[in-house]
């Protein structure tokens, strides 16, 4: 079969089924509730029938299978193996967040919420958040939630958030996973862990020089060619400025990292790009982005998945020190995965196109992976994925305000300029 007779195919299941099981609903009086409402599903109170059993049957395949074959199929393996709803709901399960809602039709504020199930009030927002991309809760605005759930089972994950130790932490000490490997005797973050085993930071190295997902240097929608000079701090070894360096040569590269780091960049570009070393297009400079960064006055400083590794005193940290060597021009770009809420803030709906209508406005299950790397930043780091207005308010501490946002589908680069 023909790719798009395929996908037809697909479709007109889709269309079938549905339409199958909305005619069950009519045939037994159900009615059926919106996704926004808090109400019971009238499923809770009555089998439903083997023919719309049938029916979803069909049309769960169909959706999943149309979604799969029109993925790049690097989405569908990150939909497979970076999927943690199952863990927030645990975490809500075990805290008896459902228990602590039932009654609250208008919802619960989350620093209410937070002081009745014992966990930290940021921590958990984001746990709802994740789980409300899914429709498992509402949120009704930006700190209310609803949801129907019941209580069951839980994993390390709750021990961490709701540990007196560690449950109002945001040291990276103290994420779940530094917990997890407690008894290996390592103290400092996930990094230290790292140093600790060669091997698994070989291959974490190897996974960093992987662009975000199914997005390459040349799909970035940025007028490079405007500018001179680049630097790229945190750069590993250089996945992104490699590329870069070579659809425009005229702009003149500096790498910036850890002195192991940038040794093996230094080989890395003499493997791949040597042209480039010998034209004096690229520079490594090595150093450590806490203290200090010895590179002034370039046209932008660009940070790729590096600010969403760090809570938000370390991150502070470090946009201060590029702040500090910024000049009158410069440029700051934060190229990581930005959180969309529920309900669009004012900022984002002057700067973020929301999803068309019935789609909720963060694309729902079109976003789930950024939810995903949401929850593994907190269980790695205690860091996270920021929304706009916490990216923003987080870079104005340091003299930054926000010029545009450049929506990447997957991901979006967050482009700062220097206060006047």
């Amino acid at each position: 079969m023909a790719g798009r007779a395929y996908i037809e195919s697909l479709l007109k299941l889709v269309n079938s089924s549905a339409q199958d099981a909305l005619a069950q609903y009519e045939k037994h009086g159900l009615d059926l509730p919106l996704l926004s409402s808090t109400a019971s599903h009238p499923l809770d109170i009555t089998d439903e029938s083997l023919e719309l059993r049938k029916a979803v049957r069909v049309l769960e395949g169909a959706c999943e299978q149309l979604c799969t074959a029109l993925a790049p199929p690097i989405h569908t393996i990150v939909n497979r193996g970076q999927n943690l709803d199952w863990l927030c709901l645990l975490v809500v399960i075990e805290a008896k967040v459902a228990d602590a809602l039932y009654g609250h039709h208008e919802g619960v504020h989350v620093n209410e919420l937070s002081k009745s199930v014992r966990i930290e009030s940021g921590k958990l927002a984001r746990i709802l958040r994740a789980l409300a991309t899914k429709h498992v809760f509402l949120e009704a605005c930006l700190t209310l939630c609803h949801t129907t759930l019941a209580p069951q089972t839980a994993t390390i994950i709750y021990d961490n958030l709701s540990n007196p130790k560690s449950a109002l932490s945001y040291n990276p000490t103290d994420s779940p996973f530094m917990q997890a490997v407690k008894n290996e005797g390592i103290d400092g973050t996930f990094f230290d862990w790292l140093k600790a085993h060669p091997e698994k930071r070989a291959t974490f190295g190897r996974a960093m020089q992987i662009s975000f997902i199914g997005l390459k240097t040349s799909d970035l929608d940025f007028p490079w060619s405007d500018f001179s000079t680049v630097c790229d701090v945190g750069s590993g070894v250089g996945a992104f400025s490699l590329p870069l360096a070579k659809l425009f040569p005229q702009v003149k590269i500096t790498l910036f990292d850890l002195p192991d780091t940038i040794g093996h960049a230094v080989e890395h570009w003499g493997q791949k790009f040597p042209e480039a070393q010998a034209h004096n297009q690229v520079e490594f400079i090595s150093g450590n982005f806490f203290d200090s960064i010895p590179i002034a006055n370039q046209d932008i400083y660009y940070l790729r998945n590096i600010i969403h590794n760090w809570p938000d005193l370390q991150a502070r940290q470090i946009l201060g020190s590029v702040r500090k060597v910024m000049g009158p021009n410069s440029r700051l770009l934060i190229h990581d995965y930005v959180l969309s809420h529920l309900n669009q803030t004012e900022l984002e709906a002057a700067r973020v196109e929301a999803a068309p209508f019935p789609l909720l406005p963060n694309y729902g299950a079109g976003s789930a992976r950024t939810y995903y790397q949401d929850m593994t930043m907190l269980i790695m780091y205690i860091s996270k994925e920021r929304t706009l207005d916490e990216s923003v308010a987080l870079a104005s501490t340091v003299g930054l305000h926000l010029e545009k946002v450049w929506d990447l589908a997957e991901s979006s680069l967050l482009e700062f300029k220097v206060v006047e």
